[in-house]
């Protein structure tokens, strides 16, 4: 699994370089990507910082005509975070054109999406988004898995501890990102790459350990 960061010092650049991580760039995200970088592109729609559908989309062409189409993993449609009809409605017109650009189409996985219906021939990524209590309980791993024998990649979103990157691992993540190296990444970045190791070289036994995503939502 690959964990997307944002480039946030030379020590996180210089480990994107090598391959270790990915980059996730948002509307808002200014820094420069590194060269070679896997590049997932998300809306900025969590958190405030969705700029319009129209000023959305030519960030994104803007970014593929910069860095290569064939350097980005998935670009997220615009959705409406916490509401699965909301997003239903307003990702649909957008995933077709993501794919217009040569790039893999993510769908934003809500809370109640799956009794509306998962619109699975429209997208190419599963972008586990949601509450917390959601994103990591039963349903968006039958989603994930569900996702990966219609041969769809999937992808969490929120991951900042090594409990939820165990959980992502065994729901069969292609992909997670977080914001923890935003935030003090000289510190975070050896951290994270601890995970990354032990997760590595220690799979997650998550049918053992039932009480893991309860723990994840408290945490």
């Amino acid at each position: 699994m690959l964990y997307l960061g944002t480039p946030s010092g030379p020590d996180v650049q210089n480990a994107m370089r090598a391959g270790l991580l990915g980059c996730m760039t948002t509307p808002a995200q200014g820094n420069v990507i590194p060269d070679g970088t896997p590049i997932g592109a998300d809306n900025g729609c969590f958190g405030n910082n969705y700029p319009g559908d129209d000023e959305w989309f030519d960030w994104l062409d803007s970014r593929i005509v910069r860095y290569g189409a064939d350097r980005f993993l998935f670009a997220v449609a615009p959705d409406v975070p916490f509401d699965a009809a909301g997003t239903l409605a307003k990702s649909l017109p957008w995933l077709g054109r993501i794919r217009g650009l040569g790039v893999q189409a993510a769908f934003a996985a809500q809370d109640g999406c799956d009794e509306l219906g998962v619109p699975w021939d429209a997208f190419d990524v599963l972008f586990l988004a949601g509450s917390t209590e959601w994103k990591i309980g039963p349903i968006a791993e039958r989603l994930s898995r569900e996702a990966k024998e219609r041969g769809k990649r999937v992808h969490m979103g929120r991951v900042n501890s090594l409990r939820r990157l165990r959980i992502a691992e065994w729901f069969g993540c292609d992909t997670a990102d977080g914001t923890y190296l935003a935030f003090g990444p000289d510190k975070n970045l050896a951290r994270l790459r601890g995970w990354l190791d032990e997760l590595h070289h220690t799979p997650a036994l998550f049918a053992s350990d039932t009480s893991l995503a309860s723990k994840e939502i408290g945490a």
